[in-house]
């Protein structure tokens, strides 16, 4: 298959993309290189990709109607992977405008193409901020998601409630996957485990949010990219079983569908230090530090759907994925 994959030189998005390739499928890759982290690594990952003749790249921005447009136009799109998005919970307090450029501008651009191109399916990032200030535990997809608490959460949920319409007007079969807190090698330097190896390899103090009160659902890269591998011939139909009077918003009558990816098993924020001190070999230095604007104390994701629908369920331990990344991380940085 011919399959798009927007935020290509992105952390998940190179990982899968390799395994789009290893399988043998035709990869055309989209990201516009911007500067929210190191661009050096954004090409590195490209550099993993770039000796399969199948791997076809553009540098364009998804918000850039025009030129998203002639990349349809040329490539002969069968599915959309869209992992593209202004990323972060505490930027979107900073920078907000640039979320609507990309999360609902570019997301926009895209189910445009889809509805004029004839895709087969559109799968899109969501994300575990989703849940806001929800506090029942697992989270689940049948739960209702009203009320978010970072502006990078609302424009993941506008997301969803924008697939859902083109899916009823288009009948473009789309899934949401709301990830869950995703780590690994070649991640994205602004989340906590990343900083946090690169502060205690340097002798820093890290700083731990909620005086560490804070539990999270790691989940591995591979793990995420085998969900989205598993689910890509797999997109929604029309299901005449589900009921208007007592909705379910993670299916609908529309060829529509939600998923959690998560490790299923939330680990504390202070066990997570423990594991990483372990791997560096080298104890942190910790400021306790009250909760940040935008956070949430606990995420913890139901993921019953997806093993139903796949047969698949995230497994790796915390122990095993932050051992690999950081082995990653001591011969990448030298």
């Amino acid at each position: 298959m011919r399959v798009l994959i927007t935020g290509v030189a992105g952390f998940i998005g190179a990982h899968l993309a390799k395994k789009l390739l290893d399988n043998n499928h035709i990869v055309v890759g989209v990201d516009n290189l911007n500067e929210y982290y190191d661009v050096k690594l954004k090409r590195d990952r490209l550099n993993l990709l770039v000796d399969y003749n199948k791997f076809h790249f553009f540098q364009v921005d998804i918000a850039d109607k025009n030129s998203l447009k002639n990349i349809f136009e040329k490539e002969d799109i069968d599915i959309v992977i869209n992992l593209a998005a202004q990323a972060g919970v505490r930027y979107s307090i900073e920078n907000p405008y640039a979320y609507i450029d990309s999360n609902i501008s570019g997301f926009m651009n895209i189910l445009e193409n889809c509805r004029h191109f004839d895709i087969k399916h559109l799968i899109y990032a969501s994300s575990s901020s989703v849940y806001g200030a929800n506090v029942k535990m697992p989270f689940s997809t049948t739960d209702s998601v009203d009320h978010p608490v970072s502006l990078y959460a609302a424009t993941k949920k506008s997301n969803e409630l924008m697939a859902h319409t083109y899916s009823h007007l288009f009948n473009i079969p789309t899934t949401g996957l709301r990830f869950f807190t995703v780590y690994g090698p070649y991640g994205r330097p602004d989340m906590a485990y990343y900083s946090f190896t690169r502060d205690i390899i340097e002798g820093k103090t890290i700083k731990v949010f909620n005086e560490g009160n804070m539990q999270r659902d790691f989940t591995y890269v591979d793990d995420i990219v085998e969900g989205i591998f598993r689910l890509l011939d797999k997109p929604p139909v029309f299901n005449d079983e589900w009921n208007r009077e007592n909705p379910d918003p993670s299916s609908s009558y529309a060829p529509y569908k939600i998923y959690n990816i998560g490790n299923n098993q939330p680990v504390s924020l202070l066990e997570f230090i423990s594991t990483l001190e372990k791997h560096i070999g080298k104890i942190a230095e910790k400021e306790f530090l009250p909760m940040q604007p935008g956070d949430v104390q606990a995420t913890f994701a139901n993921i019953d759907d997806l093993s139903n629908d796949t047969g698949f369920s995230p497994s790796t331990s915390l122990d095993n994925g932050l051992g690999e990344f950081v082995k990653w991380y001591m011969t990448y940085y030298k």
